[in-house]
């Protein structure tokens, strides 16, 4: 187990060295079995935080995020946190507003995590696979740039099936009535 453990740190000690060392704008710490975003990574990446466009956190066991790491990654335009434990985001994630695209589809929601409303910039939200009943369709309507929601495979309320439609001039995807994920079942 420790070995194990060794190789996991070693892994992400290496993906945080390449993003630095070649100044990219992307950080993927998918696969690395994370329960929470190293705080040591925050002192690594201080240089070159605001440089990063692109997080992939997919696939780890991540629980939460902190408002921290929303701070400390202002300028992201895309944030890939699908397969994960996630609940709710934290409220900070409001501050994104350069944010494009955010995927958290195979988590745990419960509910749609209503902050996300307020990202201007924000085009896709991906969050199939959750257990989400209750969605607010008004205020997704009302966001100026999404262009796409998928909440497929989540138990989707009938009210929510019967108003999403008229009122959005997106594209919702949505199982259909009746068809439920593997967790449901």
């Amino acid at each position: 187990m420790l070995k194990k453990m060794g190789e996991a740190v070693a892994r992400v000690a290496r993906k945080v060295n390449e993003t630095v060392e070649n100044d990219s704008d992307t950080l993927d710490l998918a696969e690395c079995k994370l329960v929470s975003f190293p705080v040591g990574i925050y002192k690594v990446l201080w240089n070159v935080a605001e440089h990063i466009r692109l997080i992939i956190l997919a696939n780890n066991e991540l629980q939460a995020l902190t408002s921290k790491f929303m701070s400390t990654f202002s300028q992201l335009q895309e944030l890939n946190l699908e397969g994960n434990a996630l609940r709710r985001l934290p409220d900070e994630i409001s501050t994104l507003q350069h944010l494009k695209a955010i995927n958290l589809a195979r988590n745990q929601f419960q509910d749609f995590p209503e902050k996300l409303t307020a990202l201007r910039a924000l085009e896709t939200i991906n969050l199939e696979k959750n257990a989400i009943v209750d969605v607010p369709v008004e205020k997704l309507a009302a966001m100026p740039a999404l262009r796409s929601v998928n909440l497929q495979l989540n138990p989707l309320s009938p009210e929510v099936r019967a108003i999403a439609r008229p009122l959005i001039k997106f594209d919702l995807l949505v199982s259909p009535e009746g068809a439920r994920s593997d967790s449901a079942q």
